[in-house]
């Protein structure tokens, strides 16, 4: 519905920038003045503008995938396209504006084709930076006490979520991702959930990632919970496009998993070697889209022994205050992405009471991740695709 209702508003700037385009091509040369050119030149940038609409209306696999991987790349140079014009409109308009700067130099051609360059140069600069460092996984460590006794003593926990496997993130990413996770020698690894990106489909080689997830070496294992992208449904322009309905389950994510070794946990606990407890909660957008109720924190703890430690999965890191009155010690989350493109890295802490990173809520500690891969644009910018280590100690020395 967003996708539909700004798609009006998508077309105009996209006319609007061309229009600029045009402009400042037949300012560099008098061959960018010629018709059949303007005309080529013209179809090129609009079916680069459509490629979100085709990809999304295109069936042959070859051609879909060509034109989400295009989409994807250009919905993040777009929004710097945007950003980039903006700031140096706001910079024309001030210059414009001082007594002290020569207007007939600053409105000449010369000048007009200088910012121009320096404009692509930015924009290009940026995207492709972005289109880099998307693929560059660094670990985040965090260390945290607790204020019980663990038998199994000191515990380091990997959090990863995010992973959007699909058309932006295939098998050699996951194998890499796999390989930096076995280095750090986890106890436990857990996975937050969006691991699929909508679409089973467009996983690039399933036996692949399911062979390398089944690599992840812990101590205790590898849980997993359910996201809001975890399931089939259609996306336009990175939202999603649903058919106005309850969305059906696809087996063959959860079969994946399963066959990886990874243990789902679907609004449940599980008491890990007698030491400690993990929960997984369903995700509450999910919820509305497939499975219709989930249970509360208070419902989840209940009946467990609080004396041992409690870890939250959860996708969304929301109800942080009944998360943390319900006994919890640690909430593990991903889905911020931590704005993942500049800037809405600043903008994403207004949503969330923790938006990213390690925050205190009473006596449980809040952890989001930016996650592993990306939604959408195939970009990050100002934010890190990251793995995420938590060294957990426990100041209460375990019973004898």
């Amino acid at each position: 519905m967003i996708a539909i209702l700004l798609s009006p508003v998508y077309i105009l700037v996209n006319l609007y920038l061309l229009r600029w385009n045009l402009w400042w091509l037949a300012a560099c040369s008098s061959f960018f003045k010629k018709k059949g050119f303007r005309i080529t030149y013209s179809c090129f940038f609009l079916a680069l503008s459509l490629s979100p609409l085709f990809s999304f209306l295109i069936t042959e696999p070859s051609l879909k995938w060509f034109f989400k991987h295009l989409s994807n790349y250009w919905l993040g140079t777009f929004l710097y396209i945007l950003l980039i014009i903006l700031i140096g409109d706001i910079i024309r308009f001030i210059l414009l504006h001082c007594s002290r700067v020569n207007k007939v130099k600053l409105r000449s051609r010369k000048t007009f084709i200088l910012t121009g360059a320096i404009v692509i140069f930015c924009i290009l600069s940026v995207s492709l930076y972005g289109i880099v460092h998307a693929r560059t996984l660094k670990v985040k460590e965090y260390q945290i006490t607790v204020d019980k006794s663990c038998e199994a003593g000191n515990l380091k926990v990997v959090l990863i979520a995010d992973l959007h496997m699909g058309y932006n993130i295939g098998h050699r990413y996951i194998e890499k991702m796999v390989r930096r996770i076995n280095a750090l020698e986890p106890d436990l690894i857990c996975i937050a959930g969006d691991i699929f990106d909508n679409d089973y489909d467009a996983l690039d080689d399933p036996a692949a990632i399911e062979a390398a997830l089944g690599d992840l070496e812990s101590t205790y294992g590898t849980y997993a919970c359910w996201g809001n992208h975890d399931i089939n449904e259609r996306i336009l322009a990175g939202f999603t496009f649903g058919s106005g309905g309850l969305l059906e389950d696809d087996p063959r994510m959860a079969r994946l998993l399963t066959d990886a070794g990874i243990t789902l946990l679907n609004d449940e606990a599980v008491c890990i070697d007698d030491s400690f407890y993990l929960i997984g909660r369903k995700d509450i957008t999910r919820v509305e889209k497939i499975e219709q109720s989930r249970k509360s924190p208070a419902q989840l703890t209940e009946g467990l022994d609080k004396d041992k430690p409690i870890l939250v999965l959860e996708h969304q890191p929301r109800q942080l205050d009944e998360v943390a009155a319900a006994g919890a010690d640690a909430h593990l989350c991903g889905h911020t992405h931590n704005g993942q493109l500049f800037p809405g890295n600043l903008l994403v802490g207004f949503t969330y009471d923790n938006a990213y990173g390690l925050e205190r809520k009473g006596d449980m500690y809040s952890i989001v991740t930016s996650g592993v891969g990306v939604w959408g644009p195939g970009m990050r910018v100002g934010t890190d695709s990251e793995i995420v280590e938590i060294d957990i100690e426990f100041s209460q020395a375990p019973s004898a």
